[in-house]
């Protein structure tokens, strides 16, 4: 049986190789090509691609994906989801969640894929509950790593858990193309044995490794695997849509698949001055662990630091501070948590000297429960003798929704102007303030200030 595929061209393709910084009206008219190419569904939203449209392209990324929707006919959307952090840096409540996955629903997504950074089930319980409520299709996703703690036990197990609570269908979702084509087989054939839902196996080829891994993947049954066309191929973004299609015999449209090429060669040549430009594999990242978003935003910190000599400094760290903490995966937020603090390490010369708030927060258990076992030295000097909580993070946080809506006042017209509010902190608020300056003649600087604490470590 050939395996379908999931397109992800729109999200994580650029995502990984550009920064998130492709325009709507750089491939408008090409989502009804898209739709006869023979995809199963589409990856267009959710990521970094909604904080990308506020931040950096002065777009609506709700009225980005009404246009997706509208003309994508035979083809599903599907979004990413950070579970309990949705698609901001920290933990939100439950009632925030429940109207982000509302509007979701109302905006037409068909299928949402959802995981938690540090495969905690407490913070992906309530995200399956409410999108199923909404009528979506709901797929669990395991945040694929190598480590002690990390093995073909630890994965079935989580996917029972996943399973166990309604999800649809499974993905193998591994960041930094850490997969070996053994382990995906062994991996994928034990999913397969226990579960009667889809597994479907998702990949980056960072490390060169993607391919042979999918390859091995669908020897060993994977329904679905993840693909994007050339121009936002390989690199860290996933292994191309064309040979795979011939090898495999997909069935998808090569007619649609190559004018689809030429048209995306040109828009990744729009975006040089974020352009990653890796052309061969980088296998340090098989001890590192990064994946692609985390190695662009590292550079990116270099660079304002006037430091990025000393990069392969900052890649020998990486593994050291993620062992500190207990072996997390390296994806967002954890990714940025890892990186911000192995950078300052680097930096300061002193290991720990400077701890940031995100690492207290998720050394307090604010993240979640850590995989393994956290250094006690760096808990001791980080949190001194305060208490870590032992319960679902999100349980400690107080309903935002309303209080918010009364702050925002005339900042926010609707709902969805009020989770930019919320999500985003200053950057929503001065995208909202861009957005209705024109309509309304209002002095904004009257509008209550946000009050939240906006995290630093957002990706570039």
């Amino acid at each position: 049986m050939r395996p379908y595929v999931v397109d992800t061209t729109l999200r994580d393709g650029q995502q990984s190789l550009i920064a998130t910084r492709m325009k709507t009206e750089e491939f408008v008219d090409q989502l009804e090509k898209f739709d006869q190419v023979g995809y199963k569904a589409m990856e267009v939203w959710g990521g970094a691609t909604y904080d990308s449209c506020i931040r950096y392209l002065d777009e609506d990324p709700w009225a980005r994906l009404d246009i997706i929707k509208s003309k994508l006919k035979n083809t599903k959307t599907q979004m990413l989801l950070r579970g309990q952090n949705i698609l901001g840096y920290r933990h939100y409540p439950d009632d925030v969640l429940e109207l982000f996955i509302k509007k979701t629903a109302e905006h037409g997504m068909d299928i949402i894929r959802i995981f938690d950074a540090l495969n905690d089930i407490r913070n992906l319980e309530k995200s399956i509950e409410f999108s199923k409520k909404y009528g979506m299709e709901v797929q669990g996703a395991m945040s694929y790593t190598e480590s002690p703690v990390h093995n073909l036990d630890f994965y079935v197990d989580f996917a029972k858990k996943l399973v166990d609570r309604g999800v649809d269908s499974l993905c193998i979702k591994d960041m930094a193309g850490l997969l070996l084509p053994k382990k995906a087989y062994n991996l994928v054939k034990s999913l397969k044995e226990k579960f009667d839902i889809p597994i479907e196996v998702h990949s980056h080829n960072t490390t060169g490794l993607a391919s042979m891994t999918y390859y091995a993947a669908i020897d060993a049954g994977a329904d679905g695997i993840n693909l994007a066309l050339s121009p936002f191929a390989n690199g860290t973004s996933q292994p191309p849509v064309e040979p795979f299609n011939e090898t495999f015999d997909l069935g998808l449209n090569s007619k649609f698949i190559l004018e689809l090429d030429d048209h995306f060669w040109k828009v990744r040549k729009n975006h040089e001055d974020q352009d990653m430009k890796m052309t061969s594999i980088n296998a340090k990242i098989l001890d590192s662990q990064i994946p692609g978003g985390m190695l662009s935003n590292l550079v990116s910190q270099l660079k304002v630091q006037k430091a990025e000599h000393r990069l392969d400094e900052v890649l020998e760290e990486v593994p050291k501070v993620r062992k500190d903490l207990g072996y997390p995966p390296l994806v967002t937020p954890t990714s940025q948590i890892v990186g911000v603090q192995s950078t300052i390490n680097v930096l300061t010369g002193k290991r720990y000297q400077m701890i940031t708030n995100e690492v207290k927060n998720y050394l307090k258990g604010k993240y979640g429960k850590a995989p393994g076992e956290v250094n006690k030295e760096l808990m001791k000097k980080a949190l001194g003798d305060e208490k870590v909580i032992d319960h679902r993070p999100a349980d400690d946080l107080n309903p935002e929704i309303e209080n918010s809506r009364k702050k925002a006042g005339l900042i926010t017209k609707t709902d969805e102007d009020l989770l930019t509010y919320i999500l985003f902190g200053e950057a929503g608020v001065k995208y909202l303030k861009e957005k209705y300056n024109k309509e309304l003649k209002v002095d904004f600087d009257i509008v209550n200030e946000y009050n939240s604490e906006e995290s630093s470590i957002y990706p570039v």
